[in-house]
C-alpha cells in the first residue's frame, strides 16, 4: 500500500509582526469635557438704567455745583466792582476837597502876601525893613511847615479811606481762600 497522502498541516504561527515605529501603541485617552458652568444672569437694560441714573447724579451735582461757584463768583465780582467804585468816589470827593482848600489857601497866601508887601513898602528905615522881613520869612516857613504838615495828613488821610473799601475786599478773598483750602 500506498501511503495516504499527508494533508498539510496548517503553518506554524509565526511571530507577531512588530509595530510599525510611525504608530506607537498609546492608549487612546478621551479628552474632558469641560464642566459646565451656569452664567450669571445679566439684565443688559436694567444695568444700563442704573449706569444711566448714577451719571445723570453725577452730572447734576457736578452741574450744580459749578452753578453756585459761578454764583459765588460773579457775586464776589460785583462786589469788587463795587467796591473799585466806592473807593474811587472817595477819591474824587477827597482830591475835589483838596484843590478846595489849595485854592482857599493859596488865596489867603496871595491877599496876606499883598498886605505884606505893603508893610515892607511902608518901612520907614532900613533897620525896620530888615526887621519886618526876617518876622516876614519866619512867619511864612511857620506856614509852609503847617501848611505841609496838613496837606500830607490829608493826603495820607484820603489814602486811606480810599483804600477801605479795597482792602476789605482783598480781607474778603482770603478769608474765602483760607475756607477752601
Amino acid at each position: 500500500g500506498e501511503a495516504p497522502a499527508k494533508i498539510p498541516a496548517e503553518p506554524a504561527p509565526t511571530a507577531a509582526a512588530p509595530a510599525s515605529p510611525a504608530t506607537p501603541a498609546q492608549p487612546t485617552v478621551k479628552p474632558k469635557e469641560p464642566a459646565m458652568t451656569t452664567l450669571p444672569t445679566f439684565d443688559v437694560p436694567e444695568a444700563f438704567k442704573t449706569a444711566f441714573a448714577d451719571f445723570q447724579e453725577k452730572a447734576k451735582a457736578a452741574y450744580e455745583k459749578s452753578t453756585a461757584s459761578a454764583a459765588d463768583y460773579s457775586e464776589f465780582a460785583k462786589g469788587n466792582v463795587e467796591a473799585l467804585v466806592e473807593a474811587g468816589k472817595i477819591l474824587t470827593s477827597g482830591l475835589q476837597e483838596l484843590g478846595t482848600a489849595l485854592v482857599a489857601d493859596s488865596r489867603e497866601a496871595f491877599e496876606a502876601l499883598t498886605g505884606e508887601v505893603k508893610s515892607l513898602a511902608g518901612a520907614k528905615t532900613p533897620t525896620d525893613f530888615f526887621q519886618l522881613q526876617s518876622d516876614l520869612l519866619k512867619k511864612h516857613f511857620d506856614k509852609s511847615v503847617a501848611f505841609s504838615s496838613k496837606q500830607s495828613e490829608a493826603v495820607l488821610k484820603l489814602a486811606s479811606e480810599a483804600v477801605a473799601p479795597i482792602s476789605g475786599r482783598v480781607s474778603l478773598a482770603v478769608d474765602k481762600i483760607k475756607a477752601a483750602a
